[in-house]
């Protein structure tokens, strides 16, 4: 079993900055892709951004030049490092890993940060 456990969301002013970290946990033997996405109410899930295990990133162009996405292996934890936030940012934010665990690959969730960009 695989949990991923969330943290850094908040209320923040527009202009400011938010770190939100996403950490693994459980029987994991490696993980590939780390990825963030964001839902905000009446809305469909949008991906965010992406690192791979090499640490090739992709960005949603409305995050570009914004957003930075990062992961240290040795904690099996990724980041995402928000700046220059925008109202339309606001949303609920969750982390996603490809992790293989007892002999499975398989796609795990963390449970989403709020993160609410108003003055």
């Amino acid at each position: 079993q695989v949990q991923l456990a969330q943290s850094g969301g908040g209320l923040v002013q527009p202009g400011g900055s938010l770190r939100l970290s996403c950490a693994a946990s459980g029987n994991i033997f490696s993980i590939n892709d780390m990825r963030w996405y964001r839902q905000a109410p009446g809305k469909q899930r949008e991906f965010v951004a992406q690192i791979t295990s090499s640490g090739g990133t992709t960005y949603a162009d409305s995050v570009k030049g914004r957003f930075t996405i990062s992961r240290d292996n040795t904690k099996n934890t990724v980041y995402l490092q928000m700046n220059s936030l925008k109202p339309e940012d606001t949303s609920n934010y969750y982390c996603n890993m490809f992790a293989l665990s007892r002999d499975t690959w398989a796609d795990y969730w963390g449970r989403g940060t709020q993160v609410t960009v108003s003055s």
